[in-house]
C-alpha cells in the first residue's frame, strides 16, 4: 500500500504563528506600541469587538488558557489598558472593560493590523482570501469541538 501525501498543516500553522508573532512584535515596537505584546493584542481585539464581557467569554473568544489570560489581564490592567469590574446583574461575575488609554492606542494598533493583513495576503485574490479563511475557520471549529469532548 502506497502512503498518501504528507500533510503539513499543523507544522505550517506553527511556523506561521511563530514568524507572524515576531513580525507583529517588531511592527508594534515601530509604532511605539511595544507595551503590548501579540497575545495581549488578541485580548484587546476581542474587547474592541465587544467591550465589557466576562473573563470566561473573553477566554472563549481568544482561545487563551485561563492562567495565561489572567496573567495577561493583570499586565494590561497594571498598564492601564483594561479594568475588571463586577457585573451589575451578578456581582460574582467579573467583566473586562476597556479604558480611555486603550481607546487612544486603537488607531495605531489598527494600522499595524492592516499592515499585517496586507503582508499575509500579498498576492492573493479576494476569492482566495475568502476561501482560505473559510478553511481556517473549519480547522478552528474542528479543534474547538475536539477540545470540548476532551474536557
Amino acid at each position: 500500500m502506497t502512503p498518501g501525501p504528507r500533510r503539513e498543516a499543523g507544522y505550517l500553522i506553527a511556523q506561521i504563528h511563530q514568524l507572524a508573532g515576531r513580525i507583529l512584535a517588531r511592527k508594534l515596537k515601530e509604532h511605539d506600541l511595544d507595551e503590548i505584546n501579540p497575545p495581549q493584542g488578541r485580548i484587546l481585539f476581542a474587547l474592541w469587538r465587544q467591550d465589557g464581557i466576562s473573563i470566561q467569554e473573553l477566554g472563549e473568544r481568544t482561545k487563551l488558557a485561563k492562567s495565561t489570560l489572567t496573567a495577561m489581564l493583570d499586565r494590561l490592567e497594571a498598564n492601564g489598558y483594561v479594568r475588571r469590574a463586577p457585573a451589575k446583574a451578578d456581582r460574582r461575575e467579573i467583566l473586562v472593560e476597556l479604558t480611555a488609554k486603550d481607546r487612544a492606542l486603537r488607531k495605531d494598533y489598527d494600522a499595524v493590523s492592516r499592515e499585517m493583513t496586507a503582508l499575509f495576503y500579498r498576492g492573493f485574490r479576494e476569492q482566495e482570501r475568502d476561501r482560505f479563511e473559510r478553511y481556517l475557520r473549519r480547522i478552528l471549529d474542528n479543534l474547538v469541538a475536539y477540545e470540548a469532548t476532551e474536557r
